[in-house]
């Protein structure tokens, strides 16, 4: 069953471009079949990945893990109990 994982961050003032590139930049892991970048708002993103399974997104998770390290200093908090991301994960129930 294909899993998805999606991230919502939002950049700090003047960080936005800088976060897409690298965002951007290709993930060398296995079982990802799509990667997409959302803007949902002023400042807002939210990065989504389509996965073969959910076993691909839990070995995956150092190098997403890795990438988030990247731009946390571009990041502004979200709220005290989440800090600078809102992820989310799940089996994809539909596709059309």
């Amino acid at each position: 069953m294909k899993y998805s994982n999606i991230v919502k961050f939002k950049t700090k003032e003047g960080q936005f471009d800088n976060v897409m590139n690298l965002l951007s930049e290709p993930m060398n892991v296995n079982g990802l079949n799509q990667h997409i970048i959302v803007k949902t708002g002023e400042n807002l993103l939210c990065a989504i990945g389509i996965w073969e399974s959910e076993d691909h997104i839990v070995n995956a998770r150092p190098e997403m893990i890795k990438r988030l390290d990247s731009i946390r200093d571009m990041l502004d908090t979200l709220s005290e109990e989440l800090g600078v991301t809102d992820p989310v994960s799940g089996p994809i129930l539909h596709e059309h």
